[in-house]
C-alpha cells in the first residue's frame, strides 16, 4: 500500500479496508458515504435480513483511546437520523443495527475490530 499523506486519503483507505472485511464476511454493500443533508453514513450494508449502518473510525494509534471511543453521542444521534432518512427514502423494512468498524493504522498495516451493535437508537 502506498504512503498516505492526508486524513482524507487515510479515511478512504480505512473505508476500503472495512469494505473488504464486510465482503469477506458475507455482507452485501449497499452504499458508501451516503449523504442526507449535512449528515453522512460511512457504509450501509445488508447482512441476511438486517440493515447494518456502519461508522468507520480510523486512528494512527490508540495512545489516546480506541478509535470507537471517538464516535461521540452527537455523531451517534446524527447517524441514527440519517439512517431514518435512508430507510424512509428507500422504503425499507429491515431490522436495523448500528456497528462501528474501528481501525488502527500503523505505518501501512491495518488492525480492524468490527463492533456489532455498537450503539442503539433511543426511544423518543
Amino acid at each position: 500500500m502506498k504512503e498516505v499523506s492526508n486524513n482524507t486519503s487515510k479515511g478512504k483507505e480505512g473505508e476500503d479496508f472495512a469494505i473488504l472485511h464486510l465482503l469477506k464476511n458475507g455482507y452485501q454493500l449497499l452504499e458508501k458515504n451516503w449523504r442526507y443533508k449535512h449528515l453522512e453514513i460511512d457504509l450501509i450494508a445488508l447482512q441476511n435480513d438486517t440493515l447494518v449502518i456502519i461508522e468507520v473510525k480510523l486512528r494512527s494509534s490508540n495512545s489516546f483511546g480506541q478509535p470507537e471511543d471517538f464516535v461521540s453521542i452527537k455523531k451517534q444521534k446524527n447517524t441514527i437520523k440519517a439512517a431514518d432518512a435512508y430507510i424512509i427514502e428507500k422504503n425499507l423494512n429491515y431490522e436495523t443495527r448500528f456497528d462501528i468498524i474501528s481501525i488502527i493504522q500503523n505505518s501501512n498495516e491495518f488492525s480492524l475490530e468490527h463492533i456489532v451493535s455498537a450503539f442503539y437508537p433511543t426511544l423518543k
